[in-house]
């Protein structure tokens, strides 16, 4: 009787285990890749999934939206800078089935993919392109990333680039770039400020060579700020119509008499 009875006692563990081992659970972000003696069978969950143990074999998939950091890589630029650029890289498997036949790691290869296609996008830019359009850039490596990945089952949804890292040498060099990029500003600025002026003295110029009594008002204005000037010596300019009724009247007494 206590042979018989260890003997159920064995096989009531051994249907536990096997029951155990055939039953699993799925949560709602989960699949599962069945296997039956190795062939492809179909995904399934999320859920309560019961399997038969030895027979079948189940891979977890995650279908979340995943962060992958892409490691610092040496760059050079179009315009042969050196520079170290990081980036982070978010996809989710949309197929998982293919995320586990179609490629041994996908998170490896997704990690090695975005490492080189990083180094190939950003060598066909100059270094200004890198600082300035970030944006671009990201769509462009983004948009590759998913085409290539489309295969094993990986959707790519977005790519950061997360630092951009020069060189103490070129961080001077660009200092001094844009300190001339600001005085060649400022100077044709000023260039073209003094070209309004003296478009607008001949506009001056011209309107007051039509109208005389405007050169009446100008000069009574001229002598209104000699007077709030605190001066020791003060310069009286001549109008010009006196000096011409002057030069005329000279000229009619210096002519002989007939």
């Amino acid at each position: 009787m206590p042979i018989t009875m260890t003997i159920y006692l064995v096989i009531a563990l051994l249907a536990i285990l096997v029951l155990a081992s055939a039953i699993r659970v799925l949560r709602e972000y989960e699949r599962g890749v069945m296997f039956t003696l190795g062939r492809y069978t179909g995904v399934k969950g999320p859920g309560l999934i019961l399997m038969l143990p030895y027979v079948q074999q189940m891979v977890r998939v995650d279908l979340r939206t995943l962060v992958l950091d892409v490691p610092s890589q040496d760059v050079i630029s179009r315009d042969n800078v050196s520079v170290k650029v990081n980036a982070v890289l978010y996809f989710r498997v949309v197929d998982p089935d293919k995320a586990v036949i179609q490629v041994e790691d996908y998170m490896a290869a997704t990690s090695q993919l975005a490492q080189t296609t990083l180094r190939s996008v950003l060598g066909k830019h100059s270094l200004d392109e890198m600082l300035s359009e970030r944006d671009k850039l990201n769509a462009d490596i983004q948009e590759i990333l998913d085409t290539q990945t489309e295969a094993w089952g990986i959707k790519v949804t977005n790519v950061e680039i997360k630092q951009v890292d020069i060189s103490e040498g070129m961080i001077r060099a660009i200092a001094k770039q844009a300190e001339a990029e600001r005085v060649r500003r400022a100077k044709i600025i000023n260039a073209e400020g003094e070209q309004q002026a003296a478009q607008k003295l001949v506009e001056a110029a011209q309107i007051m060579g039509e109208a005389p009594a405007s050169m009446q008002l100008r000069y009574l204005g001229a002598l209104h700020d000699i007077a709030s000037d605190r001066t020791n010596t003060i310069v009286l300019p001549l109008p010009t119509d006196l000096i011409e009724a002057l030069a005329a009247r000279s000229g009619q007494t210096g002519a002989p008499s007939k």
